[in-house]
C-alpha cells in the first residue's frame, strides 16, 4: 500500500497524482505508517546494497567450489573470510537465489575377489576416526571415464585429517596401482609404525604384491567383509564426494583427467576444501593435519 501511495502521489515529476492526505484516506492507511515507511527507505535501500553484495560474494564461494558448497560450507567460508554473518541469513539468500551445493550420486564398486585370495581381520570395525596423522588410513579404486579409454584411481586416506596423502592413476587397476597409492602414503604422511591400511577385499588388495608392500612398510593390513560397503564407506565417500563436486563424469582426453584429478586432489581438497571438524570447526585437511601435529607435540 506505501509503495502504491508513493507512486500515485503528487510531486514535481507527478502533477497530477493525489495528495497523500486523500490517499491514505481511500487506502485506509494512516497516514503515520506512510511517512514511517518512507522515513526507513534509506536503512530498506542499505539492506538491500548489503544483500547484493553478499549474494555476489556467496555466487564467487561457490563457483570457486565448483558449486559443490552448500549453506554450511558457504557460511564457514565467508567468516574465514571475516564477514560476520548469520547462517539463517545465508540459507534464505541461496534459497532465493537459487544457489546450492550438488547431490552425491552412488557408484558402482570395482570390487573382484581373487579365486585365492587372502582376506585380513577387520582392524577398524566401522570407527573411521583417529586421534593422530599416520594411525589409520583407508584406501580404494574407482574407474573414470575418457574418450581415449578408462582410468583407475587409487587413494589412500588418512582418518584423522582425512587427506589425500596418497594417490594413483593409471590405464588398468592391478596391484601395482594401490601400491603406487600405498608407497606415496608412506613418503609423504609421517606414518606410524603398524600403521592401519584399511579396504575392500578386492583382488589388488588381497595380492601378494600389495601384502608385500605392507610389510615392507611396516603397516598392519586391514579389510572389510564382503559385499559391505559400510565396512569402507570412508573411502567410498571420498570418491561419491569427487565425482560429486569435480563435475565431470566423461573427459575428451586421458591427459585432461590426470590434469583434473591432480587439482582437485592436491589444490581443491587437500589444501582448500572446507570440512567440518568436531573440535576446530571448518578447516581444510592440511590445516587439520597441521593442528594435531602441533598438539602432539611434545612441550620442549
Amino acid at each position: 500500500m506505501c509503495r502504491f501511495i508513493d507512486a500515485e502521489k503528487a510531486t514535481e515529476t507527478n502533477p497530477g497524482g493525489y495528495s497523500v492526505a486523500l490517499l491514505c484516506r481511500t487506502l485506509g492507511v494512516p497516514r503515520s505508517t506512510y511517512y514511517a515507511h518512507m522515513a526507513s527507505r534509506p536503512a530498506r535501500l542499505a539492506r538491500w546494497r548489503s544483500e547484493e553484495l553478499l549474494v555476489n560474494e556467496i555466487r564467487v564461494l561457490h563457483a570457486g567450489s565448483r558449486g559443490a558448497y552448500g549453506v554450511p560450507r558457504v557460511h564457514a567460508a565467508l567468516v574465514r573470510a571475516g564477514r560476520m554473518v548469520n547462517l539463517k541469513r545465508i540459507e534464505r539468500l541461496m534459497r532465493e537465489n537459487a544457489i546450492s551445493g550438488v547431490t552425491r550420486r552412488r557408484r558402482r564398486g570395482l570390487t573382484r575377489q581373487a579365486k585365492r585370495a587372502v582376506f585380513a581381520a577387520d582392524l577398524i570395525g566401522r570407527d573411521f576416526t583417529a586421534v593422530r596423522p599416520g594411525m589409520r588410513l583407508v584406501g580404494d579404486i574407482t574407474e573414470l571415464v575418457t574418450l581415449e579409454g578408462k582410468l583407475y584411481l587409487a587413494t589412500c586416506i588418512d582418518l584423522a585429517t582425512r587427506e589425500v596423502i596418497g594417490w594413483a592413476l593409471a590405464d588398468h587397476h592391478r596391484a601395482e596401482l594401490p601400491v603406487a597409492a600405498l608407497r606415496m602414503a608412506a613418503g609423504r604422511g609421517q606414518l606410524e609404525e603398524g600403521c592401519i591400511m584399511h579396504t575392500d577385499r578386492g583382488s589388488e588388495y588381497t595380492s601378494a604384491e600389495f601384502r608385500t608392500a605392507l610389510r615392507e612398510l611396516d603397516m598392519r593390513q586391514s579389510m572389510g567383509r564382503v559385499g559391505s560397503c559400510y565396512d569402507n564407506a570412508a573411502a567410498e565417500s571420498w570418491f561419491a564426494l569427487l565425482k560429486a563436486e569435480i563435475g565431470t563424469t566423461v573427459w575428451p582426453t586421458q591427459a585432461k583427467a590426470r590434469a583434473d584429478i591432480f587439482r582437485f586432489i592436491e589444490v581443491e581438497y587437500n589444501r582448500a576444501r572446507l570440512r567440518k571438524h568436531r573440535e576446530y570447526g571448518y578447516i581444510t585437511p592440511l590445516e587439520t593435519r597441521a593442528r594435531l601435529r602441533q598438539d602432539f607435540t611434545p612441550a620442549a
